[in-house]
């Protein structure tokens, strides 16, 4: 059978991505396994939804909306990364000066709000991996949903407890790379229909309201995982941390821009405009049957990466909040067993809400520390920045509406 152009544009681009990311130089380089994590968590299947999801509110400005929100993460992330090289020197020290213990005080109470984020959201991830498969290939089912979203948090936990860090990064590996294939394929397709086109399409302007700004709020959410990097401290020094969580943030930001980009054209052209997943899985299966065959893969990657960075990173904050106490091993069952009651006797998409509202609050927080520290060291450019950073994490937190 001879394949259209699109089709082995899409093969070829997947495969070759694919290789490039399973090499072994990659596999033993420190900064990739660092930065897997964090990569990991940002891309899940949030570009899926966000393409209709800004088209709808913005029109075929889209992309500069999702180019605000990636800066604006990147600002949130310039707060943390201050944080790595600042304030976990200082909470070393005695707390004895009333500066240390409100630093202290603060990390604690973010970590809580933190540690209740990753709970749900991992939950919530593999929750919508095993809804993913029965929609896709079997008839819906929400016993056996269920019991397979147990199966997997109990293999994640289990496999975290008698492995640890190393096999749970070998397993996100992996994913990561048949995530970021799938996503190469689709850009790669995305862009030579819009070369063929000239990049010729019908402005669609939308009317921006208050009610524009609570949903970009949402969106911000879209983009979260980032601080992961930060609970890395067993395997990974500050700098590696630092480096990481930048690059991590550079490749998922030109991944979501370039994804609006190229696919806002396509939104309108082909007057797809329902907002949910299904939408962009119908546009890449019109565009090429292959490239709709690795887009129904993609998700399930995605949600499995993303629940295993959040648990790595929830590994990490118990053990750092516990003083190793609790090992990040015992943390990573501790977890999963902790969400298969949530799963049984909970609506996780009820409460992921307020995970998302959380995640803002930990930033926010954050942040503040982060404008504590700059403003005794007398970094003034700093403190000004984290403060205009916080008032939007204030804005987000009390009035935004999720995005997930």
């Amino acid at each position: 059978m001879q394949l259209p152009l699109f089709d082995w544009l899409a093969l070829l681009s997947f495969l070759f991505t694919f290789i490039l990311l399973s090499n072994r130089k990659l596999e033993r380089s420190r900064l990739w396994t660092a930065l897997v994590t964090p990569l990991a968590s940002i891309i899940g299947s949030g570009y899926l939804i966000s393409a209709p999801l800004l088209y709808h509110i913005a029109g075929t400005n889209a992309w500069i909306f999702m180019a605000f929100i990636v800066f604006l993460a990147y600002l949130i992330g310039e707060a943390i990364r201050f944080n790595i090289l600042h304030e976990e020197s200082i909470l070393i020290k005695d707390k004895k000066e009333k500066l240390e213990k409100l630093i202290s005080e603060v990390e604690s109470f973010s970590n809580l709000a933190l540690a209740f984020a990753y709970f749900i959201s991992v939950a919530f991830y593999l929750r919508l991996l095993s809804s993913f498969i029965f929609s896709g290939f079997l008839e819906r089912n929400e016993a056996l949903e269920k019991a397979m979203t147990s199966i997997l948090l109990l293999f994640i936990g289990t496999a975290g407890y008698l492995r640890g860090l190393n096999f749970l990064e070998f397993l996100e590996k992996y994913a990561v790379a048949v995530k970021l294939s799938v996503i190469t394929g689709f850009l790669t397709i995305l862009l030579f229909f819009n070369i063929q086109h000239e990049f010729a399409y019908e402005p669609v302007n939308k009317t921006f309201s208050f009610g524009t700004l609570q949903i970009l709020g949402g969106i911000l959410l879209i983009v979260q995982g980032f601080e992961t990097s930060k609970y890395l401290g067993e395997k990974y020094s500050s700098t590696e941390r630092i480096k990481s969580m930048k690059v991590a943030q550079l490749i998922s930001g030109f991944i979501y821009v370039s994804f609006i980009f190229l696919v806002t054209p396509l939104l309108h052209t082909l007057n797809i405009n329902k907002i949910d997943e299904t939408a962009i899985i119908a546009l890449a299966s019109s565009l090429s049957f292959i490239m709709g065959v690795l887009i129904r893969t993609g998700p399930l990657m995605s949600q499995f990466s993303a629940a295993v960075a959040d648990t790595i990173g929830a590994g990490g904050l118990i053990s750092a909040e516990t003083k190793g106490k609790i090992t990040s091993r015992a943390a990573y069952l501790l977890l999963s067993l902790t969400d298969i009651l949530l799963i049984w006797i909970l609506n996780v998409f009820e409460v992921i809400n307020y995970a998302s509202k959380a995640f803002a609050f930990y930033y926010l927080l954050q942040t503040v520390i982060a404008i504590t520290i700059s403003i005794r060291k007398r970094k003034i450019l700093h403190a000004a920045l984290f403060i205009c950073v916080s008032f939007i994490l204030i804005f987000i937190v009390t009035m935004s509406k999720s995005a997930e």
